[in-house]
């Protein structure tokens, strides 16, 4: 798994809490989960203070602690011929907050007892031999594809939960890029963000035929406890079925339900010089969400040279997600940045008003996540505050089937005017990719409805290209002394007949 630094949880070298003996039952259920997390709440939250982690551990850097795998021999389930198994992470370098683990059994909880052999520490040498009560910093999954290629390992990992409430998943064949959260305390303001941890997982041991792996959470922060239970599907397609219920110890000023943390460092949108050999950088290049009157809207990722915020209110969520569109190897040139899954989280039941939240935070490098998407309810919180939340996660390399219109698949901005040559004026080349259909509306019969907050429009066009596989929507953007952020809005119909996405976007003077 790549491990990238996020802007978002600098504050997880501080980030600690302490463990407490919260007991097993027999007959295990989620109820025994959101038990805890409701008696849990009723207290002061407790830092975990990680005085027994060893300096040689704590003090690791990226590069030493990526060194430290698991043996598969010493999985969970290993030699027991299931379908899933689990491998652990070791406490260290960021990662110092210990993770209880535990296993579901006809429905009996046990520990997984931590243990140095488990794990193949590479060139790193420690002045003293660790102890055997040090505990795990998260855990993996891994699934046995009916196509596994590896004789010597099987076991594909699939997902990994390592890191406050972060967690990754992936489609076979591809590989790790986004994560997400189990929840999001105050992204995006001026204060400092609050960082939920998951403290401890009960995972249902699999029967020799499963397709699923059911496993829970229990997660703890200042402000808010949690239960969480996942049912993990993995395949072409991997689903994680998200049942979450949420105790308020007291009122925040914003939560996020199912963020989304990704990567956009550059791409074709980019107006400033990055000083860099390869044409394009980042995980995700865009926004999808889909409204409830099923208007599909696409916003393009921007690296703002300021903080940027969008919100996109909705009365009734259908889904969001962070997508990579551009799937062209050669527009990356380097780390598989073309087989980096989509994720889209899709609501199961109702979801009341709110909005999707969009932010956007400067980066100067490609090892910082600076994106994050997230769903904020419009419901206040507060001391003894109940919610509960259901979705699925969709991680996946393709675009949804049930969007079926002409689909953004590049935007270019560059200078405007009637030569190309007037820097003072923007000009906007937002690419949509044909459907299939039976018949092919001509470029002339297509109209743009398209807007701007500030400033004025010229030279508005519809091209399309000669194989008619693409309709090319250009026009030009006059500030007219705005410096931004100037919020532009854009789609193609035909009559009455909505063509293609809404094509969103936040244009600040660079």
């Amino acid at each position: 798994m790549t491990m990238r630094k996020s802007l978002l949880s600098i504050t997880l070298f501080g980030l600690s809490l302490v463990m407490v003996n919260l007991g097993f039952a027999k007959d295990f259920s989620f109820s025994d989960v959101e038990q805890k997390a409701k008696s849990l709440a009723g207290h002061n939250y407790e830092a975990q203070k990680n005085d027994d982690l060893p300096q040689d551990l704590a003090n690791l850097d990226y590069i030493h602690y990526s060194q430290i795998l698991p043996k598969a021999d010493k999985d969970v389930w290993a030699d027991e011929k299931l379908p899933f198994r689990l491998a652990f992470f070791q406490r260290g370098y960021i990662y110092k907050d210990r993770v209880n683990v535990n296993i579901i059994d006809k429905g009996e909880a046990s520990p997984v007892m931590y243990s140095p052999d488990r794990f193949d520490f590479g060139p790193n040498k420690f002045a003293e031999p660790l102890s055997s009560n040090l505990g795990f910093a998260g855990f993996r999954i891994k699934y046995v594809f009916p196509h596994a290629e590896n004789p010597k390992d099987p076991a594909y990992e699939v997902a990994v939960f390592l890191g406050a409430s972060y967690f990754r998943a992936v489609t076979s064949n591809h590989v790790f890029g986004l994560s997400a959260r189990a929840l999001a305390i105050n992204t995006g303001l001026p204060e400092p963000e609050e960082f939920p941890v998951f403290r401890e997982f009960w995972v249902e041991k699999p029967s020799s035929g499963a397709k699923t792996l059911t496993f829970y959470g229990l997660l703890d922060s200042p402000s808010v406890t949690g239960a969480y239970r996942f049912v993990l599907h993995p395949g072409d397609e991997l689903t994680l079925d998200v049942q979450s219920h949420l105790y308020f110890r007291h009122a925040v000023k914003r939560f996020g339900v199912a963020p989304i943390t990704s990567m956009f460092y550059y791409g074709k949108n980019t107006e400033r010089h990055i000083d860099d050999f390869r044409p394009e950088v980042h995980d995700s290049d865009g926004l999808l969400v889909k409204k409830s009157s099923n208007e599909w809207l696409w916003r393009p990722l921007i690296n703002p040279l300021q903080l940027g915020l969008s919100i996109l209110k909705e009365s009734s969520l259908s889904g969001f997600g962070l997508f990579q569109r551009e799937r062209n190897e050669s527009q990356y040139q380097d780390l598989n940045y073309n087989l980096r899954p989509n994720l889209w989280v899709e609501p199961i039941g109702h979801w009341k008003s709110g909005a999707v939240y969009l932010i956007e935070i400067p980066s100067d490098a490609e090892i910082y996540d600076n994106i994050a998407a997230f769903w904020v309810p419009d419901a206040q919180t507060g001391p003894g505050k109940e919610f509960s939340f259901n979705y699925r996660l969709h991680f996946l390399f393709t675009e949804l089937a049930e969007n079926n219109l002409a689909k953004v698949i590049s935007t270019r901005v560059g200078a405007g005017g009637l030569n190309g040559n007037t820097s003072a004026l923007r000009r906007f080349a937002v690419t949509f990719k044909i459907p299939d259909m039976q018949h092919v509306p001509a470029a002339n019969a297509i109209v743009p409805v398209i807007n701007t907050s500030q400033g004025k429009l010229q030279r508005i066009n519809v091209f399309q290209d000669p194989d008619k596989k693409v309709w090319r929507l250009v026009f030009d953007l006059d500030p007219q002394g705005n410096v931004g952020p100037i919020e532009l809005r854009a789609y193609l119909a035909m009559g009455k007949k909505t063509l293609s996405e809404t094509w969103l976007y936040q244009w600040r003077r660079v």
